[in-house]
């Protein structure tokens, strides 16, 4: 019985890591978010973006620290829509567009990991708990 039951919850937990694994697969790429939204704009520069590889639009934005731009730029900042103008694009989706584009402008960012992301969440429910008091 006890044999049982122990392989059950193995079986359990396997489907669950299987599950969080298929998950993890079907978010996009930094690369895919950043041709399929954020090109839109930062290809040229559009409305004052930092355009794509360039290093001095960047600097500045890439010395905020990717806990701190990815929040901001989440919600929306200068002339940048909140999620990019994508209503159904994921936080962690999004935070690999920013680290995919900060890296093409000589940054060190890497996509988020959980850690870097429950921060990014953090940070993003703070700001917008700010903008709600106002």
């Amino acid at each position: 019985m006890n044999s049982r039951i122990f392989a059950s919850g193995v079986a359990f937990i396997a489907a669950g890591l299987v599950s969080g694994i298929a998950c993890a697969q079907n978010l996009k790429t930094g690369d895919a978010v950043y041709r399929e939204i954020c090109s839109a704009c930062h290809a040229t520069g559009m409305a004052g973006a930092p355009k794509f590889g360039e290093a001095a639009d960047w600097k500045p934005l890439i010395a905020e620290g990717q806990l701190l731009l990815t929040a901001e730029a989440w919600l929306g900042v200068r002339r940048m829509p909140a999620k990019g103008g994508r209503e159904n694009l994921r936080l962690e989706e999004f935070a690999r567009g920013v680290a995919f584009m900060a890296r093409a402008a000589d940054g060190e960012w890497q996509d988020p990991d959980a850690a870097m992301m429950a921060a990014i969440t953090a940070e993003e429910r703070r700001r917008s708990a700010e903008q709600d008091a106002r």
